[in-house]
């Protein structure tokens, strides 16, 4: 470890190296030749700290993400485009279906939904670690920063879901990477990895979007504007249209649907808007305050040395970016590595600079006591960023600690966070709904069928129905509407998430059955209705109906 911290300390892109914009400003040339002399060889790669590390991960989540809590409402959805593949949805790119057909492909049970997202984690960690050691990390940075990764609380609930978000970081890290090697070494050829990542990346979630116009401004801000005189990152560029392409063209095909969907969450003020400082004080408690030094020194260190000031300049404009556009706090977090690996290089270098004249046992206890700090501070809120507690219990430890997560939507309504309470009732809604489906008789029960409000409701009856003899769901919400109308002019319809009005209006009798789940959201605790004598031609009424958002 001291021989490899050793080398680090060394190495040209160390935090104490004096900032050169102001020194050299009358010598270009020198910067030129500096910034284009060959690269420092790398430290080791910490293999053994990678494997632990990595293994821990997915032990974690396998212990808690199977144990007390059911299907997400959007892993039920996400089911559902599985079933479906296609190049594109209203709400989603296509990849996130792909991961669900995977899962599908290995039974469709929650484990097999939940050893995604956990090996989309562990690779995070794998990818942070690498970017350390990219930056001069030796050993230690390199631990530091995959421990930081594995313990933030907000990446373990991100991992703990199969959903787009917990693949995002994995794509941008891996861009990153790719950047991080290029200001090191010079070679611009590596943009056409960036490229490839990039595409893939837009293939998981548009977002990617902000983030490569975020990498763009940065480059254009700093002396590395150079890279755009050469032709590997415009062929980078190229490479990432080409991939996203087949998404583009759905787009395309289907009128912008997802433009109109993120036009209708604006309009109906579906998100909690916070405002600057607010913003920046959900981030500090989302990553962890004892992790606050940790990535704040790094992107202190990146803004400052001329070498990486492309990175700190990425995260700060992409921060921006987010508040502007009044992003969820969760967009912001697959940035975060970055700027843990060059915060955990300071913490390294700043150790061996300030202890260098003491004992290496003194350098050892002091990583030691930082690593003790930051496990012993962030260990209490693992139990809130996982599903270890059943829900009374995670209840109760939210009091006792004085701590509850804050709402990211307006009309969150549940004893629980959202992405806890979204795992509840799924099972028990297609069990009261099956029960009345099949106490209808043979010949009126073929003439009914099942209209769900939203597509959570519709994807657990896709899920658990069959085992019912239920038939197969329909709604009008998201990318389900595409997926309509059903083949039959149905005399009968067990409809959810209607309101009694609507009822009134379209049926000649109805039947109310409650549903309640005290855990659950509090939107589905509401009556579903068997509706008899339909008023309305469900295929003529089905393409000027649909909902999104």
């Amino acid at each position: 470890m001291v021989a490899a911290t050793a080398h680090s300390g060394a190495s040209p892109s160390a935090p104490d190296r004096p900032d050169n914009d102001h020194t050299n400003n009358d010598r270009p040339n020198n910067d030129r030749l500096r910034d284009e002399r060959p690269a420092a060889a790398l430290p080791p790669l910490a293999v053994g700290i990678l494997t632990a590390l990595c293994a821990a991960k997915i032990l974690l989540h396998i212990f808690t993400s199977l144990r007390r809590y059911g299907y997400f409402r959007d892993e039920l959805y996400y089911l559902d485009m599985a079933r479906h593949l296609d190049w594109g949805y209203v709400d989603a790119a296509p990849l996130v279906a792909v991961y669900a057909k995977i899962a599908l492909l290995m039974g469709g049970s929650l484990a097999a939904l939940r050893i995604i997202p956990a090996l989309a984690g562990a690779a995070l960690i794998a990818l942070t670690m690498l970017i350390a050691r990219e930056l001069g990390g030796g050993r230690y940075a390199q631990f530091l920063a995959g421990l930081s990764i594995l313990l933030c609380p907000s990446i373990l609930a991100m991992d703990s879901l199969l959903t787009m978000n917990a693949f995002e970081p994995l794509f941008w890290m891996g861009c990153i990477w790719i950047v991080a090697r290029i200001l090191r070494t010079g070679d611009s050829r590596l943009w056409l990895w960036f490229g490839v990542l990039a595409g893939l990346g837009l293939e998981n979630k548009h977002s990617t979007l902000s983030f490569g116009f975020a990498v763009t401004v940065a480059l254009l801000l700093t002396h590395h504007r150079r890279e755009f005189a050469r032709p590997w990152i415009w062929i980078a560029g190229a490479i990432a249209v080409v991939i996203f392409l087949p998404n583009i063209i759905w787009q395309v095909r289907h009128h912008f649907p997802t433009i109109e969907d993120l036009a209708n969450v604006r309009r109906e003020g579906k998100n909690v808007i916070l405002p600057p400082l607010a913003f920046v004080k959900e981030q500090i408690i989302d990553m962890h305050p004892v992790l606050l030094p940790v990535w704040l020194s790094g992107l202190v260190w990146f803004l400052r040395d001329r070498r990486w000031r492309a990175l700190g300049l990425t995260f700060v404009i992409f921060f921006v970016l987010m508040e502007i556009a009044h992003g969820k706090n969760y967009y912001v977090f697959p940035i975060y590595p970055t700027v843990f690996a060059g915060g955990a290089v300071v913490f390294e270098q700043t150790i061996d600079r300030w202890l260098a004249a003491r004992a290496a046992w003194v350098r050892t206890i002091t990583r030691a006591a930082i690593v003790a700090i930051i496990v012993l501070a962030v260990l209490p809120f693992i139990p809130m960023a996982t599903w270890m507690l059943p829900p009374e219990r995670l209840l109760a430890y939210q009091n006792a600690l004085g701590f509850k997560p804050a709402k990211a939507e307006v009309h969150h309504e549940s004893l629980l966070p959202q992405p806890v309470a979204d795992q509840f009732g799924w099972p028990e809604l297609v069990g009261e709904v099956a029960g009345v489906y099949n106490s209808l008789p043979p010949d009126e029960r073929s003439q009914t069928g099942i209209w769900a409000g939203n597509y959570g409701e519709a994807g657990a009856i896709n899920l658990f129905g069959p085992a019912y003899g239920l038939p197969r769901a329909y709604s009008r919400h998201q990318n389900h509407w595409y997926w309509g109308p059903p083949p039959l002019v149905y005399k009968n319809l067990i409809v959810i998430q209607w309101s009694l009005d609507d009822v009134r209006d379209n049926c000649a009798s109805y039947q109310a059955f409650e549903h309640y789940q005290r855990f659950g959201m509090g939107e589905e605790n509401a009556p579903f209705y068997l509706c008899r004598g339909v008023k309305f031609d469900i295929q003529k009424i089905w393409w000027h109906s649909h909902h999104w958002n």
